[in-house]
């Protein structure tokens, strides 16, 4: 089992910045990968980002590369996405995942323990 606690979240105007934590506890964190995803009134959860287990590679979707940056502390058991240039269509509740198998995966059903998720809001 792997416990995920998301923090950070906030109100933000557009153009700002936020970083959002994920603290994981349960089992050895090295050995998993993890992503963040988000989810919009009304739509479906969406994938954001994703890191493999040594941080050596990195995942985004199109719409947040080049403004997001996903990063892990394998020490500290904790996984960040730092987000700069928000925009209005950034709101969404935001989720931390874990998976076992170690490679980060785009996918919803590739993870295996979610977050109770953060708010982030950016203003116009």
């Amino acid at each position: 089992q792997v416990q995920l606690v998301e923090s950070g979240g906030g109100l933000v105007q557009a153009g700002g910045s936020l970083r959002l934590s994920c603290a994981a506890s349960g089992r050895t964190f090295s050995n998993i990968a993890m992503g963040w995803f988000r989810q919009a009134p009304g739509k479906e959860r969406d994938f954001v980002a994703a890191i493999d287990w040594s941080g050596g590679s990195t995942y985004y979707a199109d719409s947040v590369k080049g403004r997001f940056i996903i990063s892990r502390d394998n020490a500290k058991n904790t996984v960040y996405l730092q987000m700069n240039s928000l925009k209005p269509e950034d709101t969404a509740v935001y989720y931390c995942a874990a998976r076992t198998g170690g490679r980060g995966s785009r996918r919803f059903s590739a993870y295996d323990y979610w977050g109770q998720g953060t708010q982030v809001t950016v203003s116009s």
